[in-house]
């Protein structure tokens, strides 16, 4: 009986009662492809507008933001009835689903012919950030004990890091690899978005697997749908969910800046400095793959720390970290010298982006994971996901704008600003946490 009672553990992981090792691993598999698939769309994009649709570089920084927006209209209708879904039906069939949606807007993406086809596409796409994003987040709370969060959410960050590097990485240096074999530049387009299309397919069928099935909890616990679709929204009654859902507006819209307007920056950087499609390409999702190491290697180190702290503490330092690196960006006038190459300063700003989006990313997933109840979890993540929406959508369609019209750094700068004033009130929300304990002790004293 002693033994059946013991924890489950997977490293230095200790997993929920009734989680297997074999689920945390296909988890684990799941993680290492997710948001690489679902970064790996604005590396690709970028290439079918230079490429495939010949879209002048100065029209492009707008366009960009544009899709993004669209596509983050969209997931706004979506987030909750993902959640109440996964709250109904369990997290497995979601997840399964995410991978099927961006299988299909791979194989449909480079056949567009125009930017309005690409903004249909993106209507899948926005199926499979909803499914995607929300399972993720979700399975995350549901799989590691209480003790262990903050490991497993670094082990997750790790694995999305590693697969960001990985995923961006080969398919990114694909198209210039099957140019140089003789394949056309339009051809190796196809190529490479197919071959990621077959990634993410056999990735759901090791969701189908491995996942483990149902739901966290019993059906009696179940709350009523009505309940479901309000609970997202009435949980910031309590002001750790308030922060956390603040924190994600910023964490989301972090990795969306980072993901579509850093590699877009080095690809247009690159053309302007005389470079090949192909060059530019891989030298754009270079310096998006150095962020993505930065964060990779991070992660290990934040995460243990964030199961030392209170959880609002560790958020606080890790908006911090973020506001420095993004503001960072004000010391670049561009990411390359006049020969191509990529200077140390460079290195040292990319660097700290990468700390800061991977520790803003894990501390508000910490915070939410702690404070989110345990039958609600998918409506209140759907909630958490739905500001992390609204973030992408203000910071790109601004973005996007003023890339264009001012500086690509705009769009980092407006990050880091908000960054700091999230710093300051994660402080307070510290702060009036404590008086709120103290004057508790105080009244049990009493």
């Amino acid at each position: 009986m002693d033994s059946q009672m013991k924890p489950i553990k997977v490293g230095p992981i200790e997993l929920a009662p009734t989680i297997k090792r074999s689920n945390a691993y296909a988890f684990f598999y799941a993680a290492f492809f997710s948001i690489g698939m679902i970064t790996f769309l604005s590396i690709g994009q970028t290439y079918i507008l230079n490429v495939h649709l010949g879209i002048p570089m100065s029209e492009q920084g707008a366009i960009s933001g544009d899709l993004v927006f669209w596509t983050e209209i969209v997931t706004l209708l979506l987030f909750v009835p993902a959640g109440i879904l996964m709250d109904r039906i369990g997290r497995k069939p979601v997840f399964i689903a995410g991978f099927l949606f961006i299988a299909l807007t791979y194989l449909l993406y480079p056949f567009s012919r125009s930017v309005d086809d690409m903004m249909l596409i993106r209507i899948l796409y926005a199926l499979a950030i909803v499914t995607l994003a929300g399972a993720l987040s979700t399975v995350l709370v549901d799989y590691p004990a209480e003790r262990s969060r903050g490991k497993m959410v670094a082990v997750i960050g790790l694995l999305n890091g590693l697969g960001i590097v990985v995923t961006n990485q080969f398919f990114g240096s694909l198209p210039e690899q099957l140019v140089k074999s003789g394949i056309s530049k339009v051809d190796a387009g196809f190529i490479t978005h197919f071959s990621i299309a077959g990634v993410a397919l056999i990735t759901a069928v090791v969701c189908a697997i491995g996942l483990k099935k149902g739901l966290p909890f019993h059906n009696e616990e179940r709350p009523p749908f009505k309940e479901l679709l309000t609970s997202g929204f009435t949980a910031v009654k309590n002001p750790r969910i308030l922060l956390a859902y603040a924190a994600a507006f910023i964490a989301r819209g972090d990795q969306s800046i980072n993901g579509t307007f850093l590699s877009l920056w080095g690809i247009t950087a690159g053309l302007a400095a005389g470079m090949s499609s192909g060059e530019a390409f891989r030298k754009g999702t270079t310096i998006f793959i150095i962020t993505q190491i930065a964060a990779l290697l991070w992660a290990p180190v934040i995460g243990p720390l964030m199961d030392r702290l209170n959880r609002v503490t560790a958020l606080a330092v890790c908006m911090a970290l973020a506001m420095i690196g993004n503001l960072s960006v004000i010391l670049l006038q561009s990411p390359f010298t006049a020969d191509g190459s990529i200077p140390a300063l460079t290195y040292v700003v990319l660097i700290l982006l990468g700390i800061g989006q991977i520790s803003v990313f894990l501390g508000a997933q910490s915070l939410i994971g702690q404070e989110a109840p345990r039958a609600k979890r998918g409506s209140v993540i759907g909630a958490f996901n739905i500001s992390g929406a609204i973030g992408i959508l203000i910071i790109a369609a601004i973005g996007g704008r003023l890339f264009d019209a001012m500086s690509p750094k705009a769009p980092f700068i407006i990050v880091g600003s908000i960054n700091a004033l999230l710093t300051l009130y994660s402080i307070a929300v510290r702060i009036q946490a404590s008086k709120s304990s103290e004057a508790s002790a105080a009244g049990s004293v009493g």
